[in-house]
């Protein structure tokens, strides 16, 4: 039977000749050789301890993944080859290994956040924006004027299962809702509206509809707020608005003062106006009583005057006197019967000389 031809290799000065590899792969295999044997001094390695090994190996890898702790403040969604199986509270747990069964922690008591047009350095962001979060801030009022407008979204994760499974990417949507909503209700109001005075009804406006949204979109979240933070106008104008704003505000502070001096002198004018009014009132009911006194007493008088007219001038005579003479420092009493100066005791001067 004729040699079989094998091809060119067979043939003309490849005849006998070995296929060798490239000094590379000679070099690798030489020294995996090597290896094998340093590491198995007989030759080659026994086929039961390599199995026992790989078995050992596999028994680590199954136990080191057959458990999973979840956070108090979170809970675990468990996947079973790739589809939805239960939901997990806080605490250890066990689930099937090697990649069967995929836990997933998901934040539920955690409060969230999504900050447009700035970043704080370590906030817990679930998206943040691959755009200039400039762009974000840019929008236009009501007015056709511009506004530079950040914001910060609040929110936490109410359904796992739909915030996992129903959206995509459920962060990156909440981030894309809050920007449409936040130019919706900014292009709703003018400028003047949007920096000073309408802060606080676009933030709940903007609120109710990012809520509204997320419901509808079932994106298991639940937003707790939307607070506004900078608004400013564009660069080339924001010197005139700043002077515009330092001008309302100086109206604003002599308002407050007017209205504090106001407070201040009214109250004060209107409590010595009831005072006046109290005093006079106190002085008429004095002199009133004092009048019906006087008039009640001269009337007790007259009808004792009537009854026995010299005693009773008598005693107004005396009781005159008593009232008058204590008043008179020099007393000097004549007799009208002699005409001589009758002689006194000085009591004053005595008086004056006892301690």
């Amino acid at each position: 039977m004729p040699p079989q031809d094998n091809g060119p290799e067979d043939r003309g000065p490849w005849k006998n000749q070995q296929k060798r590899a490239p000094p590379e792969v000679d070099e690798i295999l030489r020294q995996g050789r090597e290896r094998l044997g340093e590491m198995f001094p007989g030759g080659r390695p026994p086929t039961r301890k390599l199995i026992a090994a790989g078995a050992v190996a596999v028994l680590a890898l199954g136990a080191w993944s057959s458990y999973y702790t979840v956070p108090s403040d979170s809970v675990a969604v468990i996947q079973r080859f790739g589809k939805f199986s239960a939901e997990v509270p806080p605490g250890l747990h066990f689930k099937l290994p090697l990649g069967i069964d995929l836990a997933t922690i998901v934040p539920v008591k955690r409060q969230l956040k999504q900050e447009f047009g700035f970043t704080t350095p370590g906030a817990s962001d679930l998206y943040q924006s691959p755009t200039d979060g400039r762009r974000e801030t840019e929008m236009v009022t009501g007015d056709l004027n511009a506004a530079l407008v950040e914001w910060v979204v609040q929110f936490r994760i109410s359904d796992p299962v739909k915030f996992l499974f129903e959206v995509r990417e459920p962060g990156a949507t909440l981030r894309y809702v809050s920007e449409s909503v936040m130019r919706e209700v900014v292009g709703d109001r003018t400028v003047d509206e949007v920096i000073t005075i309408g802060r606080q009804e676009i933030e709940s406006e903007a609120l109710l509809k990012m809520q509204a949204l997320s419901t509808k979109y079932a994106m298991g979240i639940s937003i707790d707020q939307v607070q506004l933070k900078n608004i400013n106008p564009p660069e080339p104008v924001q010197a005139s608005f700043n002077e515009v704003n330092q001008a309302q505000q100086e109206k604003e502070r002599l308002i407050n003062e007017a209205r504090r001096e106001y407070n201040k002198i009214i109250p004060l004018a209107e409590g010595e106006k009831d005072q006046r009014i109290r005093e006079a009132d106190g002085y008429r009911l004095k002199r009133v009583n004092e009048a019906e006194g006087d008039a009640a007493r001269f009337t007790a008088l007259l009808a004792e005057y009537e009854k026995a007219p010299n005693v009773t001038r008598r005693r107004i005579y005396i009781e005159t006197m008593q009232a008058v003479l204590p008043g008179i420092r020099s007393k000097i009493i004549v007799d009208g019967a002699t005409g001589s100066i009758l002689p006194l005791l000085n009591l004053d001067q005595q008086q004056g000389d006892k301690p």
